[in-house]
């Protein structure tokens, strides 16, 4: 009140006040957790003080980094589990919004709900044992989740994951990290407890086994009618496949092997990966496989098939049906050693506006090079052409000068230097004798062994962001100028001489020269080096009265930008080495 002294005012507020009284059976102060008997509690206004957590504030996307373990109790099977990260939306805050006790102050539960959505699953169960408040808000965590993402140990049991997903009733996407064996039980589990599910992803650990047949998954993406995105790894165990959905739109299978059929009908797929194991008695009939998606994917844009079963046939059934009439955007058909020009003149003549091209790996020549350079000379961006022998740099040289929009090229292994150390055994000086039927030795002029070929590789390109010539031990002349590149990969290039290394490239920001010679090494980092010391050292240079050299001088008078603004200043970019 007005009238009375401040020293009874702190008298006032000091005493003690009582709070409602509790029922039988608490032994400690619900307010501070110490013992009642002879007990008076310094929260006079009935604040709960929480435990103290030496966590600092996470972005819903950083539980990878290692941290320290909250002090709160926790039930042997939530220490079993080890979660990777957690994504929650928070709910939208309404206006006469409740509010919760926190370190003796009053905070919203919006707040709270917002502090607690940075947790990973496992502080989330350690911070509902808090209190009835914190409970509260928890559940609201729960609740209102639209991201997980799990890892689960080779401990723990599928009923924690279950018990996981059972409190998050609006899960929208979901991404498990399974380190023990699989079966179609966790599909059951999900599709039970996650009716609205738009994004699916199993991986699967090194010693995991996925144990998921074909009919399972395909009985899983029928009942799911909201699944949009579905990505599996492991999936040696399949067998055959039957899909069927209208809703789904991105679908990556990894490790298959042995498919005796693969029926995947699904009018809005968009895009579709499917990695095959590397193994020589893989079954799977390709032709038939590709001859099926064309016609059952009429939408498809993106497709990514890695096999050493690819051929020609296979690309001549994918070109064949009506997907030519809808049209690709990115076409990568990896390890195929069997692919030749024959199956890129079928893939020009079917596609004309191909973004992305990738033909890892394959038989193609340069004359394949020049077919894709005349078709796709308006719209390719991209081009990889890693592990294919049959390419030289005049074919690389002849693809930068005739795709103006190109940003990424990968050749990779397509220049390597012949090995000349194979002698048969004529070389030897091991002849037949047809009479005998025996091997006999002469002598015999020594013959020059052939000397591997080396050749030089010249780039001039206006818009090229990443090269990558990764173990191309065939060139030992490189010459760059490409003003937007920032990106370039001579991994063990061994034969590329230092002194016939030229890079014009002022914006390179990264450099790979794992496996080089020192020599080489140290040419890349003076000549970057020096095109940094040359953007720095931008003062104007004067004769001396003699004529006889060029100084700098400071004093003089700096170039101004000129009235239309068009003045362009020298940018320096930082280069990074990377040596490992």
């Amino acid at each position: 009140m007005l009238g009375e002294s401040p020293s009874a005012a702190i008298a006032c507020s000091a005493a003690p006040k009582r709070g409602a009284p509790k029922k039988r059976g608490n032994y400690n102060c619900g307010r501070c957790g110490l013992p009642k008997k002879g007990h008076v509690c310094p929260a006079g206004d009935g604040h709960v003080l929480p435990p103290r957590s030496d966590h600092r504030l996470r972005r819903s996307l950083s539980f990878d980094e290692d941290r320290t373990p909250a002090p709160v109790s926790a039930t042997p099977a939530m220490e079993e589990e080890e979660v990777a990260e957690t994504s929650v939306a928070a709910a939208p805050a309404a206006a006469d919004e409740e509010e919760v006790e926190v370190g003796g102050g009053v905070l919203p539960v919006s707040c709270l709900v917002e502090v607690l959505r940075r947790l990973s699953p496992k502080e989330l169960m350690g911070a509902a044992a808090v209190c009835r408040g914190w409970m509260e808000c928890v559940k609201r965590v729960w609740r209102s989740a639209e991201e997980l993402r799990l890892r689960v140990s080779p401990r723990s049991q599928i009923g924690f994951v279950g018990s996981v997903l059972h409190k998050c009733a609006g899960l929208a996407r979901l991404t498990l990290r399974i380190e023990s064996d699989v079966d179609a039980t966790l599909l059951a589990c999900v599709a039970f407890s996650c009716p609205s599910l738009e994004a699916f992803e199993i991986n699967i650990g090194d010693n995991a086994v996925n144990q998921i047949t074909g009919d399972e998954l395909g009985r899983f993406v029928a009942e799911k009618r909201c699944l949009s995105i579905l990505k599996v790894e492991g999936c040696t165990s399949l067998g055959f496949l039957n899909l069927y959905s209208s809703s789904l739109s991105i679908l990556w299978l990894s490790d298959l092997c042995c498919i005796s059929k693969m029926v995947i009908s699904c009018l809005n797929l968009k895009e579709l990966s499917l990695d095959f194991t590397r193994q020589e008695n893989d079954s799977t009939d390709l032709v038939t496989v590709m001859d099926s998606l064309g016609r059952t994917c009429p939408r498809l844009r993106n497709m990514h098939i890695a096999s050493i079963q690819l051929c020609n046939e296979a690309v001549l059934a994918l070109a064949s049906t009506n997907l030519r009439v809808r049209g690709l955007r990115m076409l990568s058909l990896v390890l195929g050693s069997r692919i030749t020009d024959a199956a890129v003149a079928a893939i020009v003549s079917s596609y004309s506006s191909l973004e992305l091209l990738d033909l890892s790996g394959s038989s193609i020549s340069d004359s394949g090079i020049g077919m894709i350079c005349n078709t796709f000379s308006q719209t390719l961006s991209r081009l990889l052409l890693a592990l294919c022998p049959n390419i030289t740099s005049s074919g690389i040289q002849f693809a930068t000068a005739q795709l103006p929009l190109l940003q990424l090229i990968d050749c990779g292994m397509s220049k390597c230097a012949i090995n000349s150390q194979y002698e048969s055994p004529e070389e030897n000086g091991l002849i037949g004798n047809e009479g005998s039927g025996e091997l006999g030795r002469c002598q015999k002029s020594p013959m020059p062994k052939p000397q591997p070929i080396y050749q030089k590789l010249i780039i001039k390109h206006g818009c090229l962001r990443k090269i990558s010539l990764w173990g191309c031990s065939g060139l030992d002349a490189l010459y760059l100028n490409c003003p937007e590149l920032n990106d370039l990969n001579l991994n063990s290039c061994t034969n590329l001489h230092p002194e016939r290394l030229l890079l014009q490239c002022p914006n390179l920001e990264h450099v790979h020269a794992s496996g080089c010679q020192d020599m080489l090494i140290g040419a890349i980092r003076n000549q970057v080096l020096n095109e940094f010391a040359a953007v720095q050292n931008h003062l104007p240079c004067k004769r001396l009265a003699d004529g006889s050299k060029r100084v700098q001088v400071p004093g003089y008078p700096l170039q101004q930008p000129s009235d239309d603004g068009k003045h362009k200043r020298l940018r320096q970019t930082p280069c990074t080495m990377h040596l490992d």
